[in-house]
This record gives C-alpha cells, sequence and structure tokens, in this order.
C-alpha cells in the first residue's frame, strides 16, 4: 500500500462558512473575538491531527452589498491572525498555523518579522498565506488614491516574497553561538544585510531575528488565476484552490504541477489542497436536513450579496429568484479564478438564481459535499487517488459543531481506509507535511563549492 498520505487543513471561518451560520445554534455568535472559541477549535483540529488551522484575513471590513445585507453579517469583526495563532500556539503541541498576509499591504520587513517571531513563538509551526488582496475597497485604509491593478499587485508579490525569505535568512543557522566561556554571542560574518533594490522595494536588512526554526515558515498561497498559479509554481509549498467536479480539479492540479519544473522544483514540494464543505450526517436524510436547516436561516437579501461580484452594476434586486439569470457573463476583472468556477457552475448546473446562491452560502464556491462520513469520505478518496488533491482544506459550514462532527465520524474513516495519519509524524508544521527545510541563500554557495 502506498505511503502517501492525505494533508488536512481546518479552513477556520469564525462562526462557519455558510453565511447564516451565525444565527445556527450549532456556532457562536461572537467567536470573530472569542479566544475560548478558537481555543477549542484548535484543540479540536489538532485532536483529529489535522496538519494545520487557517484563516482568511482582510486589510479591511468583508462586506458586499446594501445595508440590509450588512446588517445581516455575521463576519465583520475577527481578530487579526498571527496575533491569534501566536495565543494558540501556547495550548496545542502539533497543529500548524497559517496565517494570510497581503502583499500589496503589508511591508515586508516588519512581515518577515512577525512570521519568524510566529515561527520560534510556535516551535516551528508557522505558515504565511501569501495573499495580493483582491477586495477594492480597502485602498482607503493605507491612504492610497486606488487600488493596484491586478498585474501590479502581482509583479510586486513575487518581489515581496522574495525579499522576505531573503530576511529569513538574515542569520545563518549557526550565527549565535551564545557561549558564556569566550564571551562569544555572535560571528558576525554570520550575519547578512540583504541590500535589496528593486522595482516595488528597497529593503536594507538584516532581519532582527534569528533564523526561523523551519528554515522558513511554510508558503502557502491561495488563488488560481493564471498569475495565482505562477506565483504558486514559483514560490508556494502549499496551494488552496476551488473546484466543485473532478475533471476541474484534476486539470488544475495537472497545471499547477507542470508549472514548477521552470523554476527548478520538484512535483512533491507543492501540495494542492482544494476546499471541501462538508455537511456530515448519520444517514443521507439527515445531512440533507441540516443542509436545509442552513439554508432557512439564509435572508434573500444576503444570498443575493454573494452574487454581486460576479455580476457588476447590475441591480439584482430586481431578478426572478427562482428563475435562472437572465444571462452569465464572463469572469469580472480583479476575482479571475473564483469567478470562472462560480459562473461555469451555474452554467453547467442550469442553477436558478436562489439556486446558485444557496450553492454560494455555503463555502463560497468551494465543494460542498453534503452526506454520511462514508460518502464524505468516498469523495475524497476520489479526488486524492485520481491527480485532483494533495489534501483538502475542510471548511466546516458551522463551528464548532461541524469540525466536532468531521473530526468525530470522518477522520475514523479516513483512517480505517489507511488515507490518513494515526499519529503525527514530526513536530514541525514541514515535517507534519513531508516538505523539506529550505537551505539558507547565503549557505548554498557553499555548499556547491564543497
Amino acid at each position: 500500500m502506498s505511503q502517501r498520505k492525505l494533508r488536512l487543513g481546518a479552513f477556520i471561518m469564525a462562526t462557519g462558512h455558510h453565511v447564516a451560520a451565525w444565527r445556527h445554534p450549532g456556532s457562536q455568535a461572537d467567536a470573530g473575538v472569542n479566544i475560548d472559541h478558537y481555543i477549542a477549535l484548535a484543540k479540536t483540529a489538532e485532536r483529529g491531527l489535522f496538519d494545520q488551522v487557517f484563516v482568511a484575513d482582510s486589510p479591511g471590513v468583508w462586506h458586499q452589498g446594501g445595508r440590509e445585507s450588512l446588517s445581516r453579517q455575521g463576519r465583520l469583526s475577527y481578530f487579526e491572525p498571527v496575533t491569534l495563532w501566536a495565543a494558540l500556539s501556547q495550548v496545542t503541541s502539533h497543529i500548524g498555523f497559517v496565517a494570510t498576509a497581503s502583499t500589496t499591504y503589508e511591508d515586508p520587513f516588519l512581515l518577515a518579522r512577525k512570521f519568524a517571531s510566529l515561527d520560534h513563538i510556535s516551535k516551528g509551526r508557522a505558515a504565511w498565506n501569501v495573499v495580493t488582496t483582491s477586495a477594492e475597497n480597502v485602498f482607503g485604509n493605507f491612504g492610497l488614491e486606488a487600488h493596484p491593478d491586478p498585474a501590479t499587485r502581482y509583479a510586486r508579490a513575487h518581489e515581496f516574497v522574495d525579499v522576505v525569505k531573503g530576511l529569513w535568512d538574515s542569520f545563518d543557522d549557526d550565527a549565535l553561538p551564545r557561549d558564556p566561556a569566550s564571551g562569544v554571542h555572535l560571528v558576525p560574518e554570520k550575519l547578512h544585510e540583504l541590500n535589496h533594490i528593486g522595482r516595488f522595494l528597497k529593503v536594507k536588512g538584516p532581519l532582527n531575528i534569528e533564523r526561523p526554526p523551519q528554515g522558513h515558515p511554510v508558503i502557502v498561497q491561495a488563488g488560481s488565476s493564471e498569475d495565482g498559479k505562477e506565483l504558486a509554481a514559483a514560490t508556494a509549498e502549499a496551494i488552496f484552490t476551488a473546484w466543485t467536479s473532478l475533471a476541474e480539479a484534476q486539470a488544475f492540479y495537472k497545471d499547477v504541477k507542470g508549472r514548477l519544473a521552470k523554476y527548478g522544483r520538484r512535483p512533491e514540494q507543492l501540495l494542492v489542497l482544494p476546499g471541501i464543505s462538508p455537511v456530515i450526517g448519520r444517514t443521507e436524510a439527515e445531512a440533507q436536513a441540516k443542509w436545509a436547516e442552513l439554508q432557512a436561516l439564509m435572508h434573500p437579501a444576503v444570498g443575493l450579496a454573494t452574487l454581486e461580484p460576479f455580476w457588476p452594476g447590475e441591480d439584482l434586486t430586481k431578478w426572478a429568484l427562482d428563475a435562472p439569470p437572465p444571462y452569465i457573463p464572463e469572469a469580472p476583472r480583479g476575482i479571475h479564478s473564483r469567478a470562472q468556477v462560480v459562473l461555469e457552475l451555474a452554467r453547467r448546473e442550469g442553477y436558478t438564481v436562489r439556486q446558485l446562491y444557496e450553492y454560494l452560502a455555503g463555502a463560497r464556491g468551494h465543494w460542498v459535499v453534503v452526506g454520511t462520513p462514508q460518502t464524505i469520505a468516498d469523495r475524497m478518496q476520489e479526488w486524492f487517488e485520481n491527480g485532483a488533491a494533495d489534501g483538502f482544506n475542510v471548511m466546516p459550514p458551522v463551528l464548532p459543531q461541524s469540525l466536532d462532527e468531521f473530526v468525530d465520524l470522518v477522520v475514523p474513516e479516513l483512517q480505517r481506509r489507511g488515507l490518513f495519519r494515526t499519529a503525527y509524524e514530526g513536530r514541525t508544521l514541514r515535517e507534519n507535511l513531508g516538505l523539506e527545510r529550505p537551505a539558507s541563500r547565503y549557505a548554498q554557495p557553499q555548499a556547491k563549492a564543497a
């Protein structure tokens, strides 16, 4: 039997991924700023032997639609992720922590320092989800006149990631002997200034914290546009993506893995982790009833707001909810990959407006699977064994309820099939993901010379 195992991440959206989850009795309405809630989730995910927990983040308020939908949102107040993960690392011992941070709206020196600190605080369990920020309503928070276009954002992102990695290499692994007998704390020749001058950034260095335990925190990327795939191929070690059919997921998997060679990388150096939002029942009928219960909690104004990015400028309140959309556009600028998934789904399934927003309400275009633990495991196994996924980013529709159900019901089924670990293999996130520890850019020339 193959030793290849599923990689699992828990994608934590405070109250859960369904847009009406905050109203559900199985959720915690104040979850975004409830540290006890997050402690419980992290411990549950670790009990389930997940590789990592992940939170999305934005440098602004998440909202689409008018005042009516705004008044019914449950995702407006939430912790900054690096701060949150630093706290949760102290009540866990194995699970990794993926924090989102923007290359468009953050400073590379400060970001490098934050994530290096998190890696030290967690003893090697930090990861950075690299995003360029697609939301066009946040630029005013940073004194800018406009949101940069996608090409500019991604060009900056390539440079930004390289700078951050260079800063993480400021200290050689053995730069700090800290020898009281000799009085030598640092070997100066093993501390390096970056002296980067590029198109977007000018950063001198060195970083004022030693090299992280993992060498570099794990680099994650969460985009499936052409620019996103190229950024992932060049820089990422895991990619979060959204697909709703096996064929689409297989095509993406083959595409992104095929881009690695030109960057001198091997296919196993990038893990492809599609999102899956499981609605779990002990019977199919129970699972369908749970899904219907969630949908009944959603106000139509909130549902229509989920469609606005895909029909920009359209007054959706005039549409008949139980008829197909009057037209299906090409993917709008700025949200390329997710728009393509959603609009192709609408075409393929012939959804009415209501059916489409009900689907999106569950996980914003990610794969929603409603069924028994066996059904969920069947679908995951099919994708895993047929070139569509190296694992999954599990997106519980209601928290904490749905994560508890996945750990208690689906994880044992995956283990029974030999698809998932029964114990952690290592102590760091890299070790558990099967990823190599990167050598310092300053050590590599020496190794080649030897």
